[in-house]
């Protein structure tokens, strides 16, 4: 007779397969991790908005700030910069500026002299300076994505493991290996598994496509830092300033 009535349980159970019922009955440890599984996923969603408007946003200002620099003005370049704060390089370029025209507010840089070669040494340390903490903004929270896309599965599995345990102990309960006693038990384990590859299938793929569009902008970013540094000495050898300082 008891098996009857768990056959019957199991049975209506495996009738109406929903999802949100089977992890309603799954156990606590199971549903712990289907619930660190989903906010793993929205968290990571959330981060790949972020980071697709963060460098979208970037590549387009660092492009539209070398149109205006390379025309070779830098009073307007330095406006365009300032306009186009999105970008690493009008980043770099705005660092750059600000530590010239502090050299000629306090260090005694005459506009007529140009700037000699320490004081060349010393932009060049800034430019590296600015380049390495643009380059660490733009890399930000990517991290993030690469755990959840390695880990995720891993952690999905834990709970089909566990829910596979609870399934073959509840199978040796009631002392039937029947389908209707089997497949509910099953399809609760899976589910973790299922929600683990959800989350880390667009984390994994987004990953991907970020580092990518970031190699493209690190490779702009040392041709800028070259040609920045290069376009000071040459100006500084014809003894024309980079910029006028502020009164």
């Amino acid at each position: 007779m008891g098996f009857v009535i768990a056959g019957t349980v199991w049975g209506e159970r495996l009738a109406s397969l929903d999802p949100l019922v089977l992890i309603w009955q799954a156990s606590w440890i199971v549903q712990l991790v289907i619930l660190l599984l989903a906010a793993a996923s929205v968290i990571s969603w959330a981060v790949i908005v972020f980071k697709w408007r963060e460098l979208a946003g970037a590549e387009q200002d660092s492009e539209a700030f070398l149109e205006v620099y390379h025309e070779g003005d830098y009073e307007r370049a330095y406006e365009a910069a300032r306009d186009c704060d999105r970008g690493p390089l009008p980043a770099i370029f705005l660092v750059v500026m600000s530590e010239i025209k502090r050299m000629a507010r306090y260090g005694g840089a005459d506009a007529a002299e140009g700037l000699d070669e320490g004081q060349l040494f010393t932009l060049s340390r800034h430019i590296a300076w600015a380049s390495a903490e643009e380059s660490m903004r733009l890399e930000s929270r990517l991290s993030f994505l690469a755990t959840v896309g390695s880990a995720s599965p891993f952690i999905g599995l834990f709970g089909t493991v566990v829910g596979i345990i609870n399934s073959f102990t509840g199978i040796g309960a009631s002392g039937s290996a029947s389908l209707a006693i089997v497949a509910p038990g099953i399809a609760e384990a899976l589910i973790a598994t299922a929600i683990g590859l959800l989350a880390a299938i667009p984390a994994t793929i987004f990953y991907n496509v970020f580092v990518a569009r970031l190699r493209e902008l690190r490779q702009a970013i040392d041709l800028f830092e070259a040609e920045l540094e290069g376009d000071l000495r040459r100006r500084s050898l014809k003894s024309v300033p980079p910029i006028a300082a502020e009164a």
